[in-house]
């Protein structure tokens, strides 16, 4: 498997288990962003191609040659360094900060303190996620760019003024999560759509899965896997959600 690094972490460890539980198995998870997933699956490169992404979204993928199987819902949050000290941005202030017209914190009611921003590269799945639903037409501006979200909470941790985004998995105590327009970044939020920024996690196959890759997407949609190691890893299960969204944006109720 190749491909979301918001994604990676249940992957390996679901390989992990996975392989543990049958002898001889071994399942291979490197990450290199959602773009790699897709390209390398529709070129037959790997068995999986993990992606935040729907595959039509993403340009050159002929997405009707894939297979999507959506095994998890990841929220994403915006984080900053603590010494930030801003709990909650409007969507406005939040788009002005990543586009470069906020560039100090005072302007939104924090401290003295330059805004440091820290973006995916391009090709990222959570970075597509954020600027669909945050940015929307409006660009982000150039900043440095990190291929690791491992990376991007080290460096919003270190670092005075520091902003990004990342998948809620990701969050730990090094850092703070941001309320947008009063919603607060949490699982029960996504379920309802209240937080609009999440994906869908996807597998995606080329053609129908069969053999080892079919039985481990089957593993991994399990009712144990599910209940037990995708929410303890911070995922939500795709069948707490109480709402659908296709590709076009569009929520529907379940």
């Amino acid at each position: 498997m190749v491909g979301s690094s918001a994604l990676q972490p249940l992957v390996e460890a679901a390989g992990e288990q996975y392989a543990s539980d049958h002898y001889g198995v071994f399942v291979n998870v490197q990450g290199g962003g959602s773009g790699t997933g897709l390209s390398q699956i529709q070129q037959g490169a790997v068995s999986i191609g993990n992606s935040d992404l729907f595959a039509s979204e993403k340009k050159g993928i002929d997405s009707h040659k894939l297979v999507d199987h959506k095994v998890a819902v990841v929220g994403i949050t915006p984080v900053v360094n603590k010494k930030v000290g801003v709990t909650n941005l409007t969507t406005a202030q939040l788009r002005n900060i990543f586009a470069g017209k906020i560039t100090n914190w005072r302007q939104v009611g924090g401290p003295n303190l330059p805004v440091v921003l820290v973006n995916r590269a391009q090709g990222s799945g959570t970075r597509a996620t954020f600027e669909r639903w945050v940015m929307g037409d409006v660009p982000t501006m150039t900043a440095q760019e990190q291929d690791s979200t491992g990376m991007v909470r080290q460096i919003v941790a270190s670092t005075p003024g520091a902003i990004s985004y990342m998948a809620f998995s990701y969050v730990n105590k090094d850092i703070r999560t941001v309320k947008v327009d009063g919603v607060a970044p949490t699982e029960h939020n996504v379920h309802t759509n209240r937080w609009h920024i999440w994906a869908y996690e996807h597998m995606y196959t080329r053609g129908p899965a069969t053999g080892l890759t079919k039985r481990f997407i089957q593993y991994i949609l399990s009712p144990q896997v599910q209940r037990t190691l995708v929410k303890r890893m911070g995922y939500i299960p795709i069948n707490d959600m109480q709402v659908e969204r296709n590709a076009q944006g569009r929520v529907t109720r379940q």
